[in-house]
């Protein structure tokens, strides 16, 4: 086995969104920087992200669309590189984006394009980058800089790189989605330097169910509806969608950060309407309709006939003009109020997020350093900082980047 050691500036653990964009920032003010990717290539979570077109940032950014034990953490790097400042990048390199619904912005052809545009700016400024590399060992220094052993493994060598750094930037990602990357190993090295971690689940991740609504997710599976999802005093609007497996669509990823075991999920069938008014209209324009031709003007034929089956099977054949508004008032309240339980969520496996991290108390908000160990910084999804579904992560992390590569 080969053996090589080498001297940087910084070194960064971790080559995706945050990871390559602080180093793009500190190598522009002339530091000799290594990105650390322990996959097969950097970037990948930007890849997969947005069905592959990237929703890279959000025209409405606030520190509200953030979770944390600390929610005034986040507003310093929000302020200091904002959502137009990363849109100016994006425009000077010629791509082409487009907004959709809430502000969110997207790539129209690819994500590729976000990772070339950062591989460009990293080599621009002589960033050098080794992927398929596994660090094995962090290990401080007394006079304030970092060891690191690292194996790089692929198939025409096998090397063990020593590397000597002033400063350490950790921006490993979570533990979600591990297929393409994620892991504990930033939770690893903060413990090691007696960082506190905050409580740790998957978020904006799909519900799944154990009791009956399982079999109508599964004969539903791939329906789409627009609802209104509140689970402990927070509400979204947005879409549902279906699956063989549950309940998914950004408006279910969204309420799932709110959500705890055990929790409720009410969900409005039918936002902004009194569905038993609505109904009773119907009854005093044309009473010889069923329920389910009145809703199917209002959602796809197969949730109602699934609804129907669910909440109003004994009268299906009773035309409307026959039911008390009693009736249609209980039928009503459950449209606009389905209460359903979820058995547990998909887990890390398919969370685009993980909520919770390090704890912020020991970061400072304005350079990400560390407070009690010089040079040694942590960035992104791996702090206890946590944004809302629709280009908000994606902000988080070249904002926390670009404060900490801008004082390395």
């Amino acid at each position: 086995m080969n053996s090589i050691k080498q001297s940087y500036d910084v070194v960064i653990l971790g080559g995706g969104a945050g990871g390559l964009f602080c180093a793009l920032t500190a190598a522009k003010k002339g530091r000799k920087v290594l990105v650390l990717e322990k996959s097969n290539k950097v970037g990948k979570k930007i890849l997969m992200s947005g069905g592959g077109r990237c929703n890279f940032t959000n025209q409405f950014i606030n520190h509200s669309n953030f979770l944390s034990t600390n929610n005034h953490f986040c507003k310093s790097a929000l302020s200091q590189y904002t959502a137009q400042d990363f849109i100016s990048m994006v425009e000077d390199h010629d791509i082409e984006y487009e907004e959709k619904k809430h502000g969110q912005l997207f790539c129209v052809n690819s994500a590729k394009d976000i990772v070339k545009m950062l591989v460009a700016e990293c080599d621009k400024y002589k960033v050098k980058i080794l992927t398929h590399a596994n660090t094995t060992s962090v290990k401080y220094i007394e006079a304030n800089s970092y060891d690191l052993k690292v194996n790089i493994e692929n198939k025409t060598e096998n090397i063990l790189f020593e590397v000597h750094s002033t400063n350490l930037v950790v921006a490993t990602g979570a533990l979600s989605v591990p297929t393409l990357g994620g892991s504990g190993f930033g939770y690893d090295i903060a413990k090691q330097f007696e960082l506190k971690i905050t409580n740790l689940q998957a978020g904006l991740v799909p519900f799944m169910f154990s009791d009956h609504i399982k079999n109508i997710c599964e004969t539903l599976s791939g329906v789409s509806h627009g609802v209104e999802v509140t689970s402990n005093e927070v509400t979204f609007n947005e879409d549902m969608l279906f699956t063989h497996r549950g309940l998914s669509g950004p408006a279910i990823l969204q309420i799932s950060n709110y959500w705890n075991l055990g929790d409720s999920v009410s969900i409005n069938l039918m936002p902004s309407i009194s569905a038993s008014e609505y109904i009773k209209s119907a009854k005093n324009d044309n009473p010889k309709l069923l329920l389910k031709t009145i809703l199917g003007n209002k959602m796809a034929k197969a949730l109602v006939s699934e609804l129907e089956n669910l909440m109003w099977k004994e009268f299906a054949n009773k035309p409307i003009g026959e039911w008390s508004n009693h009736q249609i008032e209980g039928i009503g309240f459950i449209l606009n109020n389905w209460l359903l339980k979820p058995s547990s969520t998909e887990g890390y496996r398919t969370a685009e997020v993980t909520l919770g991290g390090v704890n912020t108390d020991s970061v400072s908000s304005k350079t990400m350093e560390v407070k009690n160990k010089k040079g040694l910084y942590f960035i992104g999804e791996v702090l206890d900082v946590t944004g809302h579904l629709g280009g908000f992560n994606f902000q988080w992390a070249w904002a926390s980047a670009y404060v900490a590569g801008n004082d390395l």
